[in-house]
C-alpha cells in the first residue's frame, strides 16, 4: 500500500425501528504501517465548521482507535468484546459516549485495506443504536 491514499468511510446506524441511516464520506489521506499497527491520517471538513478536523485512525488485530482533533475532540477506542467510554467534545458541549464493540476485522492486500467495526452506541449510559463502520483504503494513484 502506498503512502497517499483515498479512503471511503461508511457508517451505518440501525435505529430501533425498521429504518437505518447511512453516512458515507470520501477523503484523501496518508497511510503507513509501523510495528504491525496501521495508521491513516486525514483532515475532515465538517458541516458548519470552517477549520478541518484532523483524524488519526490506528488499527491492528481486533482493535481500532479513532482520534479527532480540532473543533471536535475525541479519542474513541474500539476493542473487540469490550466496552469503552469517552467524552466527545464539540463546540456545543460535551457528550459522554460508550462503544460496546462486538467485532473489529480487517483484510489487506496490495490494492486495498478493508476495516469493519460493529458496536452498540450509548450516550450518557443509555443505549442509543447499533452501528457499523466500514473503511476502505486504496492507493491514491489508482483513483486519479
Amino acid at each position: 500500500m502506498t503512502k497517499d491514499v483515498m479512503l471511503t468511510v461508511r457508517g451505518l446506524h440501525f435505529d430501533q425501528g425498521p429504518d437505518s441511516e447511512e453516512i458515507e464520506t470520501v477523503q484523501w489521506g496518508q497511510y503507513y504501517k509501523k510495528n504491525g499497527t496501521h495508521y491513516i491520517i486525514y483532515d475532515e471538513i465538517m458541516e458548519g465548521i470552517d477549520e478541518p478536523v484532523r483524524n488519526v485512525i490506528k488499527f491492528k488485530e481486533r482493535e481500532m482507535n479513532l482520534m479527532k482533533r480540532g473543533m471536535v475532540n475525541v479519542y474513541m477506542s474500539f476493542e473487540e468484546c469490550k466496552k469503552n467510554i469517552t467524552n466527545y467534545l464539540t463546540p456545543y458541549g460535551s457528550l459522554l459516549i460508550g462503544m460496546d464493540t462486538r467485532r473489529v476485522k480487517f483484510t489487506e492486500n496490495e490494492e486495498e485495506i478493508r476495516l469493519q467495526v460493529e458496536y452498540a452506541l450509548e450516550v450518557n449510559y443509555e443505549y442509543l443504536t447499533d452501528c457499523q463502520i466500514e473503511i476502505r483504503v486504496q492507493p491514491a494513484e489508482k483513483m486519479q
